[in-house]
């Protein structure tokens, strides 16, 4: 394709974190749609393990994902969660993360967008090995509470 595009329409996102443009290719007049986003500060993300490595958003979004498989939320207020993880790490202040501190902001936020899928992440990050260990995942959710 040609290197050369030209921006038709240009918005932000309800929340000013994304731009989204659309594009022709000067070439061959395709049209696509591209989104940018602006990054505050790189994000490491310190594993259990000890291990540091760079923050990655599209996994962030994955996982959400996996959790919310054949549950009836759109994709839009998927990203919509993403953004605010994120959003509210890059304002924190802090650079570095430990991967239980984005498992539980994850966990908050599933938990207000799909009960399911809550329990869906917890018992993968929490690590279930019993049946016990889901029924008190389903009633923290009746009592209001978080998983401990």
């Amino acid at each position: 394709g040609a290197e050369e595009t030209r921006v038709t329409d240009s918005r932000p996102d309800e929340n000013k974190t994304v731009t989204r443009r659309r594009r022709t290719c000067e070439g061959c007049g395709l049209r696509f749609t591209t989104y940018e986003r602006i990054h505050l500060r790189e994000l490491m993300v310190v594993k259990k393990n000890g291990d540091r490595v760079p923050f990655s958003r599209d996994k962030l979004v994955r996982s959400m994902e996996i959790a919310l498989r054949k549950r009836d939320v759109a994709p839009d207020r998927i990203e919509q969660a993403a953004n605010g993880i994120v959003r509210r790490l890059e304002t924190s202040g802090q650079s570095e993360f430990d991967s239980t501190e984005i498992g539980g902001l994850v966990m908050q936020t599933l938990k207000q967008i799909d009960e399911v899928a809550y329990v869906r992440y917890a018992s993968v990050y929490r690590n279930f090995r019993e049946v016990e260990e889901f029924e008190r995942a389903v009633e923290s959710l009746r009592d209001g509470d978080r998983i401990s």
